[in-house]
């Protein structure tokens, strides 16, 4: 797995030993979302549909991407939608006119299995956005290697979890 930072976006890629369907469909239906990233999840495969997951089940008031939507999908190839942050970043990154927006591409290395590269764009320069930066960029390779591992072992570690 391979994390960068170009300016204020975060890429993040990783290998998966899994058929390029099999990682689309890990990304656009709702149930299989809900085995890797989020537990509960909201998720319509169209432009202009939803990409919406709830880190926290049963609440849909915080530690959400409610209302984020797809802005780009070509089938097996790409999906992009628009994010908002963790609660702690409400302020900078959650109202509709500072949405960020996350690209996912997918790139078949052979039959088994398939490249997925996450580009986060959208941060801001400013002082305020430093911390909601670096916590993405934890963030999103902790979610790739969950990913990883629940198309080649069957057992995703839920991101975002509260501590208990």
């Amino acid at each position: 797995m391979t994390t960068t930072t170009n300016d204020r976006t975060i890429i993040n890629e990783v290998t998966i030993n899994a058929p390029l369907h099999l990682v689309w469909y890990a990304w656009t239906i709702s149930e299989r979302v809900a085995k890797w990233f989020a537990p509960d999840t909201v998720v319509e495969a169209v432009e202009g549909g939803a990409y919406e997951l709830y880190f926290v089940p049963g609440n849909k008031t915080g530690m959400n991407t409610k209302g984020c939507k797809i802005i780009k999908l070509v089938e097996e190839k790409e999906l992009q939608f628009t994010w908002k942050g963790p609660d702690q970043f409400e302020s900078i990154m959650n109202s509709e006119n500072e949405l960020t927006t996350v690209n996912v591409s997918f790139e078949p290395v052979d039959t088994k299995s398939t490249k997925v590269i996450v580009e986060h764009k959208g941060f801001k320069e400013d002082v305020n956005w430093k911390e909601a930066f670096e916590w993405h960029q934890m963030a999103w390779s902790g979610v790739l290697s969950s990913l990883k591992s629940a198309l080649e072992n069957g057992e995703g570690s839920l991101c975002c979890q509260p501590l208990r």
